[in-house]
């Protein structure tokens, strides 16, 4: 019998770590510990896919003077590859700046062409469903990419700052980040995980398994939702009719 005021026994399923992992190591937060660096060439490729894909929408669907936006977009991010060729293992404020502008650059374009879309959507302009189907898919992937790109940006300072460990609290919180048994010590978000939070959102129009936390990361995870729900709903809707 147990005397009385002592702690009851933990059983060794309570208390067993995964093997590597160190005690205590978790309970300081996650995002206190500097990240392994992060290499660049995915998000180059995104960029890139953004750029062509934002190019070869149709006419009355794309910005005005599409090939100097284009330009503009693709000497941002050879720039930024010639400043930072490899990996993101600091924080660089010139990189960071370019990235920001780059990917605000893009968000305008494709929030431009959401706005062409809708406005053809409802004065009924739109007469092909394969079309609209295609543009309307173009569209919503790089609405995905685009805030997938602002939430590796934004969250906890950008890549570099996380590699440091430079903020102190985080902006996103990731299952893996919140329990040991989860993920290797060594466990850091890379921009898959951030794009793979973009396209949960853009499809289940919530955060799904990673919370955003601050109010800022909030109102971006609100923003896409919307634009998502915009694209989605009136592209099906249309394309529904045009094939009835």
């Amino acid at each position: 019998m147990d005397s009385v005021g002592s702690p009851p026994e933990q059983s060794s399923e309570q208390t067993a770590l995964p093997k590597g992992s160190q005690p205590g190591l978790h309970s300081t937060g996650h995002w206190h510990r500097k990240h392994p660096e992060e290499v660049r060439w995915p998000v180059s490729a995104v960029v890139l896919l953004v750029v062509g894909l934002q190019y070869v929408l149709p006419k009355d669907l794309r910005v005005e003077l599409p090939s100097l936006n284009s330009t503009i977009e693709l000497v941002l991010l050879a720039t930024i590859t010639i400043l930072n060729p490899r990996r993101v293992n600091r924080h660089r404020t010139a990189t960071r700046v370019l990235g920001l502008l780059l990917i605000g650059i893009m968000s305008a374009s494709n929030i431009w062409s959401v706005g062409l879309l809708i406005r053809a959507l409802v004065h009924g302009g739109v007469h092909d469903a394969a079309s609209l189907l295609l543009s309307g898919g173009s569209i919503w992937l790089t609405n995905i990419v685009v805030f997938a790109l602002w939430y590796w940006e934004f969250d906890r300072g950008g890549p570099g700052a996380r590699a440091q460990a430079r903020h102190p609290y985080p902006d996103f919180l990731f299952p893996q980040m919140t329990d040991p048994r989860y993920a290797p010590n060594h466990w850091a978000p890379t921009f898959f995980d951030y794009l793979y939070t973009s396209f949960t959102n853009a499809s289940a129009f919530s955060p799904t398994d990673v919370m955003p936390l601050t109010r800022w990361a909030k109102f971006l995870m609100l923003i896409q939702s919307t634009v998502s729900l915009l694209t989605v709903g009136l592209v099906i809707a249309r394309a529904v009719n045009i094939l009835r």
